[in-house]
């Protein structure tokens, strides 16, 4: 059947809207816990969430399906969603659920699950689920004694605390760092602090009084404006920017300037090799990678292996093909010998590592490359399917022929909301800047 309500990361979509209802949490909660439902124990779930307001209707709704079917809910409150993955395998539930809408406004919210190994689901088992939501489902009710339970878990913070310690190499602490850590007033509020500063690390924190509807709005890692003032006000060794579910980072050096996802993979491919843990002969990275990344890891002996945009995308060509490293531009960064999900904590750490091991600026660690001049252009539309409209068709094929073979074109929808987006890159700025805006246009005439 075709996808009604899960995209590329869970379900998504405004609080109360026309999809995300505390209905359809419910009626999720009942399905997805009879998928995984077994009869051999008390069957459990951990729900974690981020900040949004919206995060309470959701947790009490998606807990009435659960226990409505037999499951027992652990409610994890405010928690990064790798926090919510580790945490669904050490306390060893049958199923993990995250509450939140990531880097999008606080008005937006979300609601996807991982698996008891702490993976998320296959789009067959979110189609399963679809299935169950539309058939009755009262016929999935639990009676009597197997009607859930719910507990809250007032030790999953200080757990997933010294599991993100745990994965820096033991000779490293953090003593004589002055970090600004930008918390978008997202889900690690308090643990991304905690965890730094109980390393030894001075820790300025902002964006981490959340309030239901600051989550990233001017902070985090897609406004890392903050952050860059900040280091330069306090005159910090490092800027660290996580979004609202803490699954992406964006690093800001000790002179204000932003190292973004590509720049950040290459320090940890290039660490990992000389410690020989790199697996796979090279790295995981999106179709939104700069092309100088790949020129650099080429000079390494290292390989690019690219995929579609999505860090499911990134981490599915991980364990198929072996690499132990992945991630985006944006910032999400796959670190699969400890993490099943994009975590930006650990992903900061092990640049943190680096930085006390080498004991040179962020500035010179984090310049691996020089990039290629690349253009990202986001264009809204208000409904149908601008790729399909002949006349933007046309204007892509004249794109790509004005490149050839020395740049790079890539048009795509966004998986969580209407907008198309356009990258171009090549050498040269003046051509990429000419490309993209042609496409551009041709979808603005239309939308």
């Amino acid at each position: 059947m075709a996808r009604k309500y899960f995209g590329t990361d869970g379900i998504r979509g405004l609080a109360n809207g026309d999809k995300l209802t505390p209905e359809l949490a419910m009626k999720v909660g009942m399905a997805a816990g009879t998928k995984f439902v077994r009869g051999d124990h008390r069957n459990r779930v951990v729900i974690g969430k981020d900040t949004r307001r919206s995060g309470y209707m959701l947790e009490s709704a998606l807990a009435a399906g659960f226990t409505a079917v037999g499951m027992d809910v652990y409610f994890l409150g405010p928690m990064p969603t790798p926090a919510v993955a580790m945490l669904t395998r050490s306390l060893r539930a049958d199923l993990g659920v995250m509450i939140s809408a990531s880097h999008n406004p606080y008005d937006d919210n979300g609601i996807k699950f991982f698996r008891p190994d702490g993976y998320k689901l296959s789009d067959e088992l979110e189609a399963e689920i679809e299935r169950l939501m539309e058939t009755d489902t009262s016929k999935l009710l639990a009676h009597g004694m197997n009607i859930g339970r719910a507990y809250r878990d007032e030790e999953a913070r200080t757990r997933y605390v010294e599991y993100a310690k745990r994965t820096l190499p033991r000779n490293i602490d953090l003593t004589g760092l002055r970090i600004v850590l930008d918390c978008a007033n997202g889900a690690a509020y308090k643990v991304a602090p905690m965890a730094l500063w109980e390393l030894g690390a001075e820790v300025i924190a902002i964006g981490d009084e959340p309030d239901g509807y600051n989550i990233n709005y001017k902070v985090g890692s897609t406004a890392p404006e903050a952050v860059a003032a900040k280091v330069k006000e306090v005159r910090a060794d490092i800027g660290i920017a996580l979004d609202g579910d803490a699954d992406r980072v964006i690093i800001v050096d000790e002179k204000g300037e932003v190292v973004d996802g590509d720049q950040f993979m290459a320090v940890i491919a290039q660490s990992w090799l000389e410690r020989e843990m790199l697996q796979g002969g090279g790295i995981v990275a999106t179709i939104m990678s700069n092309l100088g990344l790949e020129r650099y890891l080429g000079g390494l002996g290292l390989t690019l292996e690219r995929t579609q945009v999505g860090d499911r995308y990134v981490l599915e060509a991980m364990r198929t093909k072996g690499y132990n490293v992945g991630g985006e531009q944006s910032g999400h960064i796959i670190l699969s010998d400890f993490t099943t999900t994009g975590d930006g904590l650990v992903a900061a750490l092990q640049l943190l590592s680096v930085l006390q091991q080498q004991n040179r600026p962020v500035s010179e660690i984090c310049t691996r490359f020089d990039k290629v001049p690349q253009l990202l252009r986001s264009v809204r539309f208000k409904a149908g399917k601008p790729l399909e409209d002949k006349h933007v068709v046309k204007a892509i094929a004249d794109a790509e022929a004005q490149l050839g073979s020395g740049g790079r074109l890539v048009v795509r929808p966004s998986g969580t909301e209407p907008v198309i987006r356009v990258m171009g890159e090549a050498d040269d700025a003046d051509l990429v800047a000419s490309v993209v805006g042609q496409v551009e246009a041709a979808i603005r005439a239309i939308s």
